[in-house]
């Protein structure tokens, strides 16, 4: 059970750094302009997460033939949405939690045409915390000391990193990124109370589609594909995205939200060794200073609020 739960653990927190290499790897080298990356990336998740709901669909609804199946109300592929002439595939999720997926996918994009590997994905999961913070603050939630103290430190860490300086990062792609956390962070507390995260997340991604499509046409001219770009942006989508967050929810089951919002804390670091290994980029003083500042800070955050 035990190594069940590091396995699941480590796959899926490997998967949420490697969408920041992955990223980085097709932007920094222009591979592909930021919108295609954004709509392959949400379009192969959606595939990849139609695909595992059917299979567990088909594994838990009993073997009929295509004339038994009948398209009634209580047939297990309907309430899936897998079957035409139901409500389709948009049974699970929700919009506003979809346009949360969409803002996030698409600041992350744009983000990382400006940021190294490590930087990004710190501001982006520091931006996470703190919003989920933020949010049981606004909710009534009274911290104490300890944890007043480490969110101190951690938004002091993350305007460290961002401030003015020779090696400071762009302040836009910055900006975009903290929106990225943001987005994310209110796209994860949307999803805490999901009876069927799996279902839930796919119907979030085909949502999530036609917002793409918009963005898509806009940036339409500025377009540019490469062959390696776009199998970037696949498996950035279906195995980094869909896979991961599916292997994310099912190694949720082994933590507290404590340990798990801990966890999470490590992706960061694997993306900044990950830009160093795969992209030749280097770690700053400035990067090092500021990731133990927001790092102490948000652990010292959750364990407060722990204790």
């Amino acid at each position: 059970m035990i190594l069940n739960g590091f396995f699941y653990t480590s796959c899926a927190l490997f998967a949420f750094a490697f969408n920041s290499i992955l990223c980085r790897m097709a932007l920094g080298k222009d591979e592909i302009d930021a919108a295609s990356f954004t709509s392959i990336r949400l379009l192969a998740g959606a595939v990849m997460l139609l695909a595992l709901v059917a299979v567990r669909s088909r594994g838990t609804s009993p073997r009929v033939s295509k004339g038994e199946l009948r398209e009634s109300e209580d047939s297990p592929l309907l309430t899936r949405g897998l079957v035409p002439g139901g409500s389709g595939l948009l049974q699970s999720g929700n919009w506003l939690s979809a346009f949360f997926l969409f803002a996030y996918a698409v600041c992350f994009s744009f983000a990382y045409l400006g940021l190294t590997t490590g930087t990004g994905a710190l501001i982006l999961f520091g931006s996470v915390q703190m919003t989920m913070i933020a949010v049981s603050l606004v909710r009534g939630e009274r911290p104490k000391v300890l944890e007043w103290l480490g969110l101190v430190i951690a938004v002091g860490g993350l305007v460290y990193l961002v401030f003015p300086g020779l090696t400071s990062p762009p302040l836009l792609n910055s900006a975009l990124m903290a929106a990225a956390g943001t987005a994310w962070g209110a796209y994860s507390l949307r999803g805490r109370g999901s009876k069927d995260p799996l279902a839930d997340t796919m119907g979030n991604f085909v949502r999530s589609l036609p917002m793409i499509a918009v963005v898509a046409a806009v940036f339409y001219p500025q377009i540019h594909l490469s062959s390696r770009g776009i199998i970037l942006a696949i498996l950035s989508g279906a195995v980094a995205s869909g896979v991961g967050y599916t292997i994310w929810y099912t190694a949720l089951k082994f933590h507290t939200a404590t340990r798990a919002a801990v966890l999470q804390l490590s992706v960061p670091v694997i993306a900044a060794v990950g830009g160093i290994v795969f992209l030749a980029e280097t770690f700053s003083t400035r990067l090092l200073v500021a990731g133990i500042m927001i790092i102490l800070g948000i652990g010292m955050t959750i364990f407060g609020k722990r204790s």
